[in-house]
């Protein structure tokens, strides 16, 4: 049969601040031949698994060399306790949490808005387009071959973590087998 086109067309949400920046970035991504914005459009759909939060200090590694350029995150920007110094940076995001946009503050730097960033950079020139990692959620450490095959690290759905909950066959030789 034909080939039916599988992905979203516009975001599930109803929020009209993001259905703003979708009109928004729908404008762009026509009228600039720009990959930027058609990128930028695209992940604006995203569920919000497939939009992962991105840390301070990721974010700081990530631009390390790029400081004059402006990291785009189609996501939140969360604060991270173990990084004691915050660089100078100019960040545009979804949405920041309190703790993080007051670092970025703090340190000379910007926290822009996907509208700002539209005026300032229409084409995408000079931003940076960063993406936290997906695979960071505690629910893909389940995924993969069943727990108790060979060569298996995947984690198994347990109640609790005690002595005796999955710990005698398949985990110890001398309960029968270990693998």
């Amino acid at each position: 049969g034909r080939k039916k086109i599988n992905r979203r067309s516009e975001p599930r949400s109803e929020n009209p601040y993001l259905r703003l920046l979708v009109k928004l970035y729908r404008f762009l991504a026509r009228r600039t031949d720009s990959k930027f914005n058609e990128t930028v459009l695209k992940r604006l759909f995203q569920s919000n698994i497939n939009r992962p939060p991105l840390s301070l200090s990721k974010l700081a590694e990530f631009m390390k060399g790029r400081e004059d350029k402006v990291s785009v995150l189609v996501g939140s920007v969360t604060n991270d306790e173990r990084m004691l110094e915050v660089p100078k940076m100019r960040v545009c995001a979804l949405r920041f949490t309190d703790t993080a946009r007051a670092r970025i503050v703090k340190a000379g730097g910007e926290c822009l808005t996907f509208d700002q960033l539209a005026l300032q950079a229409p084409t995408g020139e000079n931003c940076v387009l960063l993406r936290g990692r997906r695979t960071a959620r505690e629910a893909v450490r389940h995924f993969g071959r069943a727990p108790g095959v060979p060569h298996s690290s995947t984690k198994p759905y347990v109640r609790s973590k005690g002595r005796k909950f999955e710990r005698a066959r398949g985990r110890r030789k001398s309960r029968g087998y270990k693998v």
